[in-house]
């Protein structure tokens, strides 16, 4: 079977960095293309990364017909726009998260893909594709921890930077849409459904206008995650997940390390297993499932519709944060 052929949208530095690299370790697709509205800055990220062809504006990317599949790493505002061009283009979306700048707007993606049913689009979660979190599942659909009644998790970084898009509003900057997407995500999997209610508060810089202390309390009503945000703390992340009979904690949940193995801890009672697992390329493991689903011409793992519900609860949090009552 001939392997997907990914065109990149932007020389974004997710892309350039993570996600090409990447791909080009894949064994489902290979890189073919890349577009950025600056051609020399294209050909300067092609020739460093052996990507033969460019393109000097993404129109261009949209229009090869060697690209069968278009991956999205544009700023947030961006998302969906450029997302729906693709597939009028015929071309499979695999889309940076956060999908959107709002659910109303995710939609009209859902919408578009809905008027293309041959080509797949996804929003690229890449956690959910790392070994870690594959066991996490299986622990918990095993019961090793009893169920599953208390998620914390915590994620920040410092960027205090005013170029920088995280720090745009207009662009869906903020710690909440940049990384606390990530532990509504993984709650909302964990738990197999939808919070009844949410409670959230929010700290805005006063020269960005983003939200650079972010908190949420979710009520599933089996039980509750909660989570801390910010673009502006010493970086650090750690998710832990508890039930009556045990406890899993996991040390690099979402920016696993694509070169060595991650460390994951399984407690019942007075026992702690401690797991290592394989070294794995999160982002080669995402591009292989979607690659498979093109290819097989099956489901993509992440149906469009949970990025929708996921954005909506960050819809409900910034509500409650503003109103000061659960939402």
């Amino acid at each position: 079977m001939a392997p997907l052929r990914w065109g990149i949208l932007s020389t974004a530095r997710i892309g350039v960095q993570k996600v090409i690299p990447a791909l080009q370790k894949s064994t489902l697709g290979t890189v073919v293309a890349i577009a950025s509205r600056d051609r020399d800055r294209a050909r300067a990220v092609a020739d460093d990364l052996g990507i033969p062809t460019v393109h000097g504006s993404y129109e261009a990317l949209l229009a090869d017909p060697s690209v069968d599949a278009v991956y999205n790493p544009l700023p947030n505002h961006l998302h969906v726009p450029w997302s729906i061009r693709a597939l009028e283009a015929g071309k499979h979306v695999l889309c940076e998260k956060p999908l959107a700048l709002s659910s109303a707007e995710a939609q009209t993606l859902v919408d578009a893909a809905d008027a293309h049913p041959g080509l797949k689009v996804m929003e690229a979660f890449m956690y959910r594709f790392h070994p870690q979190w594959v066991q996490v599942k299986a622990w918990l659909d095993e019961d090793r921890i009893g169920p599953l009644r208390a998620i914390q998790a915590f994620f920040s970084y410092f960027n205090a930077d005013p170029n920088n898009i995280r720090n745009q509003p207009d662009a869906g900057g903020g710690a909440l849409m940049d990384i606390g997407c990530y532990p509504i995500s993984l709650s909302r999997w964990c738990f197999g459904t939808e919070p009844d209610r949410v409670f959230g508060t929010m700290e805005r810089d006063p020269r960005f206008g983003t939200d650079r202390l972010t908190s949420g309390l979710l009520d599933f009503g089996s039980g509750t995650a909660s989570f801390t945000c910010s673009t502006q703390l010493s970086p650090f992340q750690r998710v832990h997940l508890l039930g009556p009979e045990g406890r899993i904690t996991l040390e690099i949940p979402f920016n696993a390390p694509p070169d060595r193995a991650c460390r994951l801890w399984l407690q019942q009672g007075r026992h702690v297993e401690e797991v290592l697992t394989d070294a794995v390329d999160q982002y080669t493991a995402q591009g292989d499932a979607f690659a498979r689903a093109v290819l097989d011409d099956t489901p993509v793992p992440t149906p469009l519709h949970d990025a929708v519900a996921n954005l909506r609860v960050l819809e409900r949090l910034v509500r409650s944060s503003e109103r000061g009552t659960w939402a």
